[in-house]
């Protein structure tokens, strides 16, 4: 065989193999695209992979698809963690496609968030039905200035109590935004919206740049203020309140230390 034929054989796989896999949409489109891929991906789906992909709610070509992307470019610039949903809209051919994976990942970011609420509610009850005369934080401990030099170590968690249409709250979070990265994570209590509005809550952070993978894995908490602040500082504190939990210790944070 000459070098051409072979470089051409070569080619030939190449554009086979590529992943040119499309969402499955309506119409004469959709059955071209099955068309194709099943003439390029000749490997079934393993039962895990087949339950996985239902799990997504993407079909068998969807997630071949999937599979040869994570197997280019995509899965070495990306982090192990990066979903099915978000390889496939990255790729996507055309905005038909591209908003349909938008709208499947903002679909499922919302119902994982209202889940983590609705734990973190069930948390808070459980914790409050089983320990009724247990404090979260020692009251005693609650210095009312910080008392060590360093204001923020990779080990403090941030408690900063908020509130919806507060300037002075939104400009105290920015600081502490930038400085997400320093610390072990940043525990939210929202004021001023209804008991249970875990709407309310999501729109807060929404509207304020929170990561929902910060809140899948507990960097930042979400949680009702329910009087909390006036129970730690027995009714001192006033929002925007920031408390630095260091070890078991728990100090007042003032914003000119952040």
């Amino acid at each position: 065989m000459s070098n051409r034929a072979r470089w051409m054989g070569v080619i030939l796989v190449l554009v086979l193999t590529a992943p040119v896999c499309a969402v499955e949409v309506s119409g004469t489109r959709a059955n071209e695209t099955d068309t194709s891929v099943s003439a390029t991906i000749k490997n079934a789906l393993t039962p895990s992979e087949l339950a996985r992909s239902r799990a997504w709610g993407l079909s068998e070509t969807e997630w071949q698809c999937y599979k040869l992307l994570m197997q280019g470019i995509r899965g070495s610039v990306s982090p192990p963690t990066i979903s099915p949903i978000e390889v496939l809209g990255i790729h996507a051919r055309d905005e038909d496609e591209r908003r349909r994976y938008a709208e499947l990942w903002a679909r499922a970011m919302r119902e994982d968030v209202d889940r983590i609420l609705a734990f973190q509610r069930a948390y808070d009850e459980a914790g409050k039905r089983l320990y009724p005369n247990e404090q979260v934080i020692d009251v005693s401990r609650l210095t009312t200035r910080s008392s060590n030099t360093s204001a923020l170590l990779p080990d403090d968690r941030v408690l900063f109590f908020t509130r919806p249409n507060c300037p002075a709250c939104d400009a105290l979070w920015g600081k502490l935004l930038k400085r997400i990265d320093e610390v072990a994570g940043i525990d939210l209590y929202i004021a001023g919206v209804k008991p249970g509005d875990d709407q309310a809550v999501r729109a807060w952070a929404i509207d304020r740049g929170i990561d929902p993978q910060w809140v899948r894995n507990r960097r930042v908490t979400l949680n009702h203020e329910a009087g909390v602040l006036e129970r730690l500082t027995q009714g001192k504190g006033e929002i925007p309140y920031v408390l630095r939990r260091r070890g078991e210790d728990v100090s007042a944070l003032w914003a000119s230390e952040l």
